[in-house]
């Protein structure tokens, strides 16, 4: 594991801005994301059945959402995992964490020194 490996980039998407503005606020607001970028929509293509033995026989879909990009620490990242499943609005949400294996020292530790389990 390299020295930077305690930092992540945590992916997410929602239906629209409102919602990922106050997930956004929430994560930051609670001291589990340093910082929170907001993408405009992209599309997702997918197949979804809630029914893992049934997903494919699922129509592929196609639907407009907005990205998430959060930067945690290693040690947030379970508190934001839990709180962005608790207020996410989807069944089964997006959530997907990155180690971030290099990066400006100086930027990494601002996201250590603003994020707390």
């Amino acid at each position: 594991m390299s020295k930077n490996a305690g930092q992540l980039l945590v992916f997410s998407t929602v239906e629209d801005a409102a919602t990922a503005r106050r997930l956004a606020d929430s994560l930051v607001g609670g001291g589990l994301a340093a910082c929170v970028n907001i993408l405009p929509p992209v599309t997702s293509v997918f197949r979804w059945e809630p029914d893992a033995a049934a997903a494919s026989d699922a129509a592929v879909q196609a639907e407009q959402e907005v990205m998430l990009i959060a930067k945690t620490s290693a040690a947030a990242y379970p508190a934001l995992e839990r709180q962005l499943r608790d207020e996410h609005p989807y069944e089964l949400p997006e959530i997907v964490a990155v180690p971030i294996s290099r990066g400006l020292p100086g930027f990494l530790q601002w996201i250590d020194a603003t994020t707390h389990p």
